[in-house]
């Protein structure tokens, strides 16, 4: 049984309110209490936003056999079909009804670097499909970069923390950030209106595994929050879209890092019918950084409650346990 869901009230943090202190204040409290917040004034102008989602509306509406042959590849990179993903599988009877496009750091595959198992080379419509649409999710991959590096910022002055301790090269200046376009189909259709007391989901549930998020969606309601994972029955709100902002969440590192201080929350995606797009941005320090309790959130009456582990064990452990097998599709990418 679930409980009905309402919707909830977030934090508003501007990137240009001068008053770095209030920033703080707001982004400490909203970590506290749901781990997610919004961002505004973040310097993404409203028309390239516009731009983004028309352009990934434009590869989702391609036939199913021309986004097939960019499949996703071993290092996570090109198109998710339906069901690909299944985020709760102790309560989805299939996997989630959404199809996606993952587009991470660009490394020539001929660089040492692109033997690291997030970097390497992305998959790419050709020009004559999709025009200019690489170089879309390029500036919009900078761009969100930018954005997540500011937000990082006050995110270690919450913790107590020097204001630039996550921008360090083994951070956030060689982060494993992962654009991702997602579309969730129409239900009127196909029938895919979520069921949450059947196991139909848009996206099951479950928490980000990285250092934060920034997700950008369309105007339509979806997103639900459980504050509680731990609350039976579990009480889920919405979240509502904000135009031009971002909803951000932390993910599990940061929950790691802080010894559980901060929040990362459990959410999930419910559709009522209506077809909805959205593009997450998911934000990691560099592959060998070590995730263990910062100074500031362990003492002698809190000790870390979480081993070490470097960011790349970590990630490839959760893609494996949240992915299909790529050898099930074996017969679909010719």
């Amino acid at each position: 049984m679930e409980s009905p869901i309402s919707r909830t009230d977030l934090n508003c943090i501007s990137l240009a309110d001068p008053d770095i202190q209030k920033s703080v204040a707001l982004l400490k409290q909203a970590c506290l209490d749901s781990g997610f917040f919004y961002v505004v004034d973040h310097g993404i102008s409203q028309e390239f936003m516009d731009e983004v989602f028309a352009q990934s509306k434009k590869f989702f509406d391609l036939p199913h056999s021309e986004k097939m042959k960019l499949l996703r590849d071993e290092k996570n990179r090109g198109y998710t079909p339906m069901l690909d993903e299944i985020l709760d599988p102790e309560n989805q009877v299939n996997g989630d009804y959404k199809e996606g496009y993952y587009i991470g750091v660009e490394v020539p595959a001929d660089n040492p670097e692109a033997n690291k198992p997030f970097y390497g080379p992305n998959q790419w419509p050709s020009e004559e499909v999709l025009p200019k649409w690489r170089e879309m999710m390029e500036q919009y991959h900078r761009e969100a970069l930018r954005v997540a590096k500011s937000v990082a910022r006050i995110i270690a002055l919450a913790l107590d923390l020097d204001v630039d301790f996550f921008n360090t090269p083994e951070m956030l200046g060689e982060p494993i950030a992962t654009l991702r376009l997602l579309h969730y189909e129409g239900g009127q259709d196909t029938g895919r209106v979520s069921n949450p007391a059947k196991g139909v989901y848009g996206a099951g549930a479950h928490s980000d595994y990285g250092l934060i998020t920034l997700l950008a969606t369309d105007d339509v309601v979806g997103l639900q929050i459980c504050k509680d994972r731990n609350a039976q029955p579990r009480v889920w709100e919405y979240v509502a879209p904000m135009k031009g902002g971002f909803i951000v969440n932390l993910g599990d590192m940061l929950e790691r890092w802080s010894n559980s201080i901060f929040r990362s929350t459990l959410h999930r995606v419910v559709l009522d019918g209506r077809e909805r797009y959205s593009i997450a941005y998911f934000v990691e320090p560099s592959h060998d950084c070590i995730v263990e309790c910062l100074p500031t959130c362990k003492s002698e009456t809190n000790p870390p409650k979480f081993p070490p582990i470097t960011c790349s064990a970590y990630l490839s452990q959760r893609y494996k346990d949240t992915h299909t097998d790529l050898s099930s599709y074996s017969d679909s990418k010719a």
